[in-house]
């Protein structure tokens, strides 16, 4: 029994993974890392972004809460991946609500709510989940979890490189 309110969602089509430059298409890290939805000592994760506009503003999300410049950080790389997943939909503010959670604000420390809800949503077999990017309001993220590399229904398509620092994507938030 499901102890989430959550809905499911059919997910089909590309998402973009920001990673360092010259990364393999399949690479992780040894150390699975935490994220927004996951403790990597609990649950790996596969983290995507609806758009490339997305991903570059959780990069500098990312980069603004490390204190680190851009210009160390390029050139960098894009994954695309294939998604074909039923996830948990919390893409919304009331599907949000429904969790007893708020829109996602870019900060670390709100993280601790959104990992309980995640990891909750991995026990109870859920694939992952689609919700709002705290970086880049309108726009979605997907985290799937990772007991298996890669997740089943994600398949790294190709790599494209960015060799500049990017503008910043308009209504970004940091």
């Amino acid at each position: 029994m499901s102890l989430l309110p959550a809905r499911p969602r059919a997910i089909e089509g590309t998402w973009i993974r920001h990673v360092p430059h010259r990364a393999n298409l399949l690479g992780r890290s040894s150390t699975p890392s935490d994220g927004r939805w996951q403790r990597g000592g609990i649950i790996p994760a596969l983290y995507l972004a609806d758009t490339v506009a997305t991903a570059t503003a959780e990069w500098y999300r990312s980069l603004a809460e490390w204190g680190l410049s851009p210009q160390d950080h390029v050139p960098y790389d894009h994954h695309r991946w294939r998604v074909e997943l039923e996830l948990a939909d919390l893409s919304d503010t009331e599907r949000l609500h429904d969790v007893m959670l708020r829109e996602p604000r870019p900060s670390r420390q709100t993280w601790p709510a959104y990992q309980r809800v995640g990891e909750q949503l991995w026990r109870e077999g859920w694939a992952g989940l689609i919700a709002p990017s705290a970086a880049h309001p309108g726009s979605l993220i997907v985290c799937v979890f990772a007991s298996a590399w890669p997740p089943a229904g994600c398949t790294p398509l190709d790599a494209s490189t960015v060799k500049r620092i990017p503008p910043p994507p308009r209504g970004m938030a940091t």
